[in-house]
């Protein structure tokens, strides 16, 4: 026990022969059970992990019969963890990325009622972004933007960091079962938590690289988590502003994106317009400006109310929930 609460470790680990030995044996001793989640490794994952839970029994395996993604071996060893009646449950990858000594600053904030869910960040400065490289820091700072907007987290920074820590209060309350299953899970697992009004605190740490290779392919990775926050972003309006409760901004946004999309349409048709069918520019494209000023002004808006109503999420906000 750390503090008096029961910790679990949940590590995803798919092909990582060389490094989940590694990972399971530098777990600090305070942590009460450690979910070695085997995504249907095709090398020799599982028998490592075997073998270590022969020794450890604090280690318990857990073997996807196919590959399902990294989020769907996360939830596995969550839904483990809720079962097992465990207090926090942290995350931590099965590459030996994550430093184990920085375990407790992850944990603190929740055992003192200051989060719900604590995660790692390492774009603070330049120091602790040493080693990564230029087209993951760029990769990375776009999907912050966008996870920001998404999520209404946005003081938050590298929401694609995996090392995180979760109350069993917040594990309780999330739908498993739509959680994102594959890389883009941890963006998808803040707009859930920001429905219900949870906490969610950075973690200054540094990046740290050694034999691992991301599995990451940030080209395609980046469009595939575009749509994905895009449709999040409408279930979190959805949800947290015109379903749990009400809050006009849901109403900006819409207004803003319709009039927004409105008058670019008609800009568009103003330049066909007056190029192809030397029709007079002023009136059409005056209303089409006006338009396109009027849904920017929505927008401008509804992001003001979203980011005031983060900033004044609260615990006596949470226990109203």
């Amino acid at each position: 026990m750390y503090k008096d609460r029961t910790i679990a470790v949940v590590v995803p680990a798919y092909n990582e022969e060389l490094l989940i030995a590694d990972t399971l044996s530098s777990i600090p001793s305070f942590i009460d059970r450690i979910y070695a989640v085997n995504d249907a490794s095709k090398d020799k994952t599982q028998e490592i992990i075997e073998k270590i839970s022969r020794k450890d029994p604090r280690v318990v395996p857990i073997q996807h019969e196919k590959n399902l993604g990294v989020g769907a071996a996360i939830t596995s060893g969550y839904r483990q963890a809720l079962t097992d009646g465990m207090s926090i449950t942290v995350v931590m990858a099965g590459d030996n990325q994550m430093d184990p000594g920085l375990m407790p600053a992850f944990l603190d904030p929740i055992i003192e009622n200051k989060a719900d869910y604590t995660k790692g960040n390492r774009l603070l400065s330049p120091g602790y972004r040493r080693g990564m490289s230029r087209w993951r820091f760029f990769g990375n700072t776009i999907l912050t933007f966008m996870t920001k907007f998404s999520s209404g987290y946005w003081k938050l920074m590298d929401p694609q960091n995996g090392y995180t820590a979760i109350s069993r209060r917040a594990l309780e309350r999330l739908n498993l079962d739509r959680i994102y299953p594959r890389y883009g899970y941890c963006n998808d697992l803040l707009v859930k938590l920001n429905v219900f009004g949870f906490r969610v605190m950075d973690i200054e740490m540094p990046a740290r690289y050694g034999r691992e290779t991301s599995k990451i392919r940030y080209g395609s990775y980046i469009g595939k988590v575009s749509w994905l926050l895009l449709r999040d972003f409408f279930y979190r309006l959805r949800m947290k502003y015109l379903i749990l409760s009400f809050h006009p901004l849901a109403i900006f946004y819409l207004f803003g994106f319709g009039l927004t999309l409105v008058g670019l349409g008609a800009g568009i048709y103003t330049i066909y317009f007056v190029l192809i069918e030397r029709g007079p520019l002023f009136i059409r494209g005056a209303f089409s400006l006006l338009i396109f000023a009027l849904g920017m002004q929505f927008l401008s808006f509804a992001l003001m109310f979203d980011i005031q109503e983060s900033r004044d999420i609260s615990l006596s906000d949470w226990e109203n929930i």
